[in-house]
């Protein structure tokens, strides 16, 4: 019988790899990065992607795009800008959206980094249009981040996930409100590895979580420290759907790190940070958006079927 000695590949980089990068840019930009994606009523693609100048801070612009993979129309200006004079929490920019569909709201929900004085903390927007937004203000205080919202309540509460990082360590934590504003009932829901395992280091959420009808599927990123740097890598763990706090299965390794010379130099080297994907009306195929080394925006597609067999093999409760 054949054997290899080769592993699974669950995501398949695009060919035209990377998609994006700041010379697409319809004004100045020193990089293009880790963008939140999601599907318009149309079918159009819409990634709000975090791009940051040479002071070093960061904003939001939407590129748009039929097909998910090329034409990209990209908003002439900046589509989100921090607002440190009402938002003082966005005093040295905002990063890193992560964006979910609500349809009690019938508005979209963008978790967002706002990079405050006293570190980065979660912050929420909500838009129907991607023209205008309103802000809730920070909900989750310094140091946070790594957030989205699950997009209906969960025993008539919403559903917060995000990353505080404490002497305790950097786990993922879910909690909960009736309004948006206030948040608490605080749980843990996947904490990082300790010792030599690959995402020992710290963890956070990577793209929104994924409903199936076996339960919440989560891309998260694990960090493991080395002799020469961090290295960001993607692996994957299975929710109850009905309490999605809790933990059903847990991937025991990654399943895709930085190969490609767009991952592995950039700005910051040796990164692939996923913060949004698309799911195909087949209800199967994902087109996954990452950064690339904190430098360009790339591409990778895959199976929702081929993840949960890959966690039934390779998975832990």
């Amino acid at each position: 019988m054949p054997t290899t000695n080769a592993y699974q590949e669950l995501f398949h980089r695009h060919a035209t790899n990377p998609i994006l990068t700041a010379s697409d840019w319809p004004y100045p930009a020193h990089t293009v990065f880790n963008p939140g994606a999601t599907l318009l009523q149309d079918g159009t693609t819409l990634l709000l992607c975090r791009v940051e100048d040479r002071r070093g801070h960061s904003h939001l612009c939407a590129a748009r795009s039929k097909n998910g993979i090329d034409g990209w129309e990209i908003d002439p200006t900046p589509t989100m800008m921090a607002d440190p004079e009402h938002h003082p929490d966005e005093l040295w920019g905002i990063e890193d959206p992560r964006i979910t569909f609500v349809p009690e709201l019938q508005q979209y929900v963008i978790a967002y980094t706002a990079y405050s004085r006293g570190g980065p903390c979660v912050a929420l927007a909500l838009t129907e249009d991607f023209r205008h937004f309103e802000r809730t203000g920070a909900v989750m205080q310094p140091e946070d981040k790594d957030a989205t919202i699950l997009p209906h309540r969960i025993n008539g509460e919403w559903a917060l996930i995000h990353r505080p990082l404490s002497a305790h360590g950097s786990h993922i934590w879910m909690s909960y409100s009736s309004d948006l504003h206030h948040w608490g009932n605080h749980k843990l829901m996947l904490q990082a590895r300790r010792g030599a395992w690959w995402d020992a280091g710290k963890i956070g959420l990577s793209t929104p979580l994924i409903q199936t009808p076996r339960g919440w599927l989560m891309i998260y990123h694990g960090v493991r420290v080395t002799a020469s740097g961090a290295i960001y890598r993607l692996g994957l763990a299975l929710f109850d759907l009905d309490d999605p706090a809790t933990c059903v299965l847990r991937g025991d390794s990654w399943i895709f790190g930085p190969e490609e010379p767009y991952e592995r130099e950039g700005d910051v080297d040796n990164v692939v940070f996923p913060c949004g994907c698309t799911v195909a009306p087949d209800g199967d195929t994902i087109n996954l958006y990452y950064g690339g080394a904190d430098r360009v925006v790339a591409l990778a597609t895959g199976s929702i079927r081929e993840l949960l067999d890959w966690l039934d093999r390779n998975g832990q409760p």
